[in-house]
């Protein structure tokens, strides 16, 4: 089965040697996004609403680019620094997934690239 290599410009760049997503068959499995602007490369993080959703659009970006959706979304991962963050975060994300959400864990960590307080990964299918 061949892969591929999913890029949108529309989300940051790579900030590592890995793919904003890679597509296998009908399976995305999109790289854990953190609050960047794909335009500026700044970080939006005013606050941990602002910083999620700057990671669900970054997400829908890459989705978007591959011909999918949220609706799609079969699992995500959501890395934290802080799990006192946890019910805020929690409103952010629900608003992308009304109906049927996906599969999900959430696991806080010690640290994130760039010291954010959010990253979230996904697999989708169609």
């Amino acid at each position: 089965m061949s892969k591929t290599i999913i890029y949108s410009k529309e989300a940051p760049a790579p900030i590592g040697p890995y793919s904003q997503a890679v597509k296998v068959g009908n399976t995305l499995y999109v790289s854990g996004q953190i609050p960047l602007d794909a335009e500026s490369g700044e970080l939006l993080n005013a606050n941990i609403t602002e910083e999620t959703h700057a990671v669900m659009k970054n997400l829908e970006a890459v989705l978007r680019a591959a011909g999918y959706g949220f609706s799609d979304v079969v699992k995500c991962s959501i890395f934290i620094r802080d799990m006192d963050q946890f019910g805020t975060i929690n409103e952010a994300y629900a608003q992308y997934f009304q109906t049927d959400p996906p599969a999900r864990e959430t696991v806080e960590v010690s640290r994130l690239p760039r010291d954010v307080n959010v990253e979230i990964s996904c697999v989708a299918v169609k």
